[in-house]
């Protein structure tokens, strides 16, 4: 049961970060939509924390598949798809040049992406929950 209450630890953690990376990444939008940074710097910043969260939600389906909960793993999988997709198609980073055109859309885009975190990361946080219960009774 101690390993149930570690995998659920991690993968609290690790939604947590993914949350963490894309709200920064939101931030650096909206801080170039109000002219608070230039089109350069921000598009520098996002694209340096776009591997990172691509890497954190690889680790995570990883140990999700290793530990078998396969519920959570079936509803991570299309972020990583998508994540997977958009890195072959090399569309994953912010182009400096067309970031004021695409601002929309990116925005819109991690948005969605921390919604779907969001619902990954109340479910995680009820199976955390829910072990540390079974761990005292």
């Amino acid at each position: 049961m101690m390993e149930m209450l570690w995998t659920w630890l991690l993968s609290f953690f690790f939604i947590l970060t993914l949350l963490c990376l894309l709200g920064y990444q939101l931030v650096c939008l909206v801080d170039l939509e109000f002219d608070y940074i230039n089109p350069y710097d921000s598009s520098s910043r996002i694209n340096n924390t776009v591997l990172p969260e691509f890497i954190v939600q690889g680790v995570l389906c990883v140990i999700l598949l290793i530990t078998r909960h396969w519920f959570m793993l079936l509803l991570a999988l299309p972020h990583l798809y998508y994540n997977v997709n958009s890195y072959m198609k090399g569309r994953h980073l912010v182009d400096v040049t067309e970031i004021y055109n695409q601002l929309s859309w990116e925005k819109k885009q991690r948005f969605f992406k921390i919604g779907y975190l969001l619902v990954l990361f109340i479910l995680s946080l009820f199976w955390l929950l829910w072990s540390i219960g079974d761990e005292y009774d």
